[in-house]
């Protein structure tokens, strides 16, 4: 138990894909889609690679909703943390960041059907809401385009769990057996598997482009992304709404990282100071839920229909750490890989490289390892480097953490703010973290010219996302 002390969280269970298959019942209507890129060689490839750009962002956070209001509140260092409800008073973690009526949230029924949002979980439901923003912000009218060629890939690391929660419940309230089988919904095990939100998404707008969900814990979100700029680098779609979601703010499931020591119980009394990357008092990370999405097009489809551009999404890298299936690789070096692959796929140098989006979880090892990655790979200029952990803020949001915060590194480009990595109050110089972690206040830069996004997931999974400075023709 002591050895997951501090451990690097990313979502849960082990890695994998999936789509539910058509059936004859109501709820089973997704389309089956393969999730094999194509049958051509790397070579060709290569020859049809295509420039992808970023042209609608939406979140659902603890800080915000919507693609403007999520920023400024990082921006503004608003954070998004607090006390959480009574259900978690005998825990030894009781503070958490929901998403609430306070931020805007009013429910699923301002962006799906009242009956559909029943029969889904809340993940559903923020996914559904994240992609509805994301098309607006892009100004992209679905009944205008070539729907065979738009594509959706939103993952999620638990699914609907707080479905199966309340299902549970009312099973084993009831006796098991006949009589808790009746109290069941008939809508449960499509609510909870993690590629539902893609599915239907995809019904509701009639996506019928490359489709499913991917599952790699806290490496989903931006797992979901790389692959989506694949489908769009090799020609096989125009466009694709990617990211990921969660809402695991359950009993159940905070009980169980409570159990694995892996969150903070120092500031339970201060729910805004709780998380706190890269600082000596940090003691675990904050749990939150959400859901970020971003609109992916290819340079040429965006440029024919006037879109305006956030910037290019040019880079992306996947590795496994093969080391433990919950602490990082403790010299950094699964993740060190995914960044340099990223690069090295974006034909970005590592000193182009004016800001990171750090995973940064507020525990020991996650903060110290990832210091020590960024510095194999970009070396003296990560010195030179703003990072930032918007975890400081929103939590820890699981697998929509790489959906978020790829959002964070498209508005960091567009408009030359950096949000701050809050309560840097003291450094932990005696683990490395010795970086410019932007503490505090947030910086305006001049010009950034490429940035970086980076998350780790239980398994050993490293992802890494890098986007560029979109200059129109190079």
């Amino acid at each position: 138990m002591m050895m997951l002390r501090g451990v690097v969280f990313a979502a849960t269970f082990m890695a994998s894909a999936s789509a539910f298959q058509a059936g004859p019942s109501p709820f089973l209507r997704t389309q089956r889609r393969s999730c094999t890129l194509s049958s051509l060689s790397m070579a060709d490839q290569m020859q049809v690679k295509k420039k992808v750009v970023i042209t609608g962002v939406g979140a659902v956070s603890s800080v915000g909703i919507g693609a403007q209001s999520f920023f400024q509140a990082l921006v503004d260092g608003k954070s998004g943390i607090i006390k959480m409800p009574s259900w978690a008073d005998e825990y030894p973690c009781r503070v958490g960041s929901l998403v609430s009526e306070s931020v805007g949230w009013n429910g699923p029924e301002d962006y799906m059907d009242k009956k559909e949002a029943r029969r889904q979980g809340r993940y559903t439901h923020f996914a559904m809401a994240a992609a509805k923003i994301a098309l607006e912000d892009g100004k992209l009218d679905v009944t205008k385009v070539d729907k065979d060629r738009l594509g959706v890939i939103i993952g999620s690391g638990i699914g609907g769990v707080e479905f199966f929660e309340d299902n549970c419940n009312k099973f084993t309230a009831a006796g098991g057996g006949a009589s808790g089988l009746k109290k069941v919904s008939p809508f449960l095990i499509p609510a909870l598997i993690s590629n539902t939100a893609s599915g239907i998404v995809a019904i509701e707008i009639g996506a019928k482009g490359p489709n499913y969900g991917v599952v790699s814990a806290c490496a989903t979100g931006s797992h979901a992304i790389g692959d989506a700029l694949s489908f769009l680098q090799t020609g096989q779609a125009d466009m694709m709404l990617a990211g990921g979601s969660e809402a695991a703010m359950t009993p159940l499931c905070f009980a169980g990282f409570a159990a694995m020591r892996a969150m903070v119980t120092s500031f339970n009394d201060e729910p805004l100071r709780a998380s706190r990357p890269y600082d000596k008092r940090r003691d675990g990370f904050v749990m939150g839920e959400g859901c970020g999405v971003v609109l992916l097009e290819t340079e040429e489809h965006a440029l024919a229909r006037g879109a305006e551009i956030y910037c290019e999404l040019a880079g992306y890298g996947a590795t496994c750490d093969a080391h433990h299936i919950t602490a990082p690789h403790p010299e950094g070096l699964g993740l060190a890989g995914a960044i340099r692959m990223a690069l090295n796929n974006g034909g970005v140098k590592p000193e182009e490289v004016d800001y990171i989006n750090s995973h940064g979880t507020s525990t020991p090892y996650n903060d110290k390892f990832e210091t020590m990655a960024f510095k194999k790979v970009l070396g003296e200029h990560a010195y030179k480097t703003k990072i930032s952990s918007t975890k400081s803020m929103m939590g820890h949001t699981l697998g929509a953490a790489g959906g978020l915060e790829a959002i964070v590194c498209a508005k960091v480009i567009k408009t030359g703010w950096v949000p701050p990595t809050l309560n840097l109050e003291q450094p932990d110089l005696d683990d490395g973290c010795d970086l410019d972690y932007t503490p505090n206040k947030a910086v305006k830069l001049e010009r950034v010219r490429a940035a970086i996004s980076d998350n780790l997931g239980f398994g050993g999974h490293n992802a890494a996302l890098v986007f560029k400075e979109y200059v129109k023709g190079k």
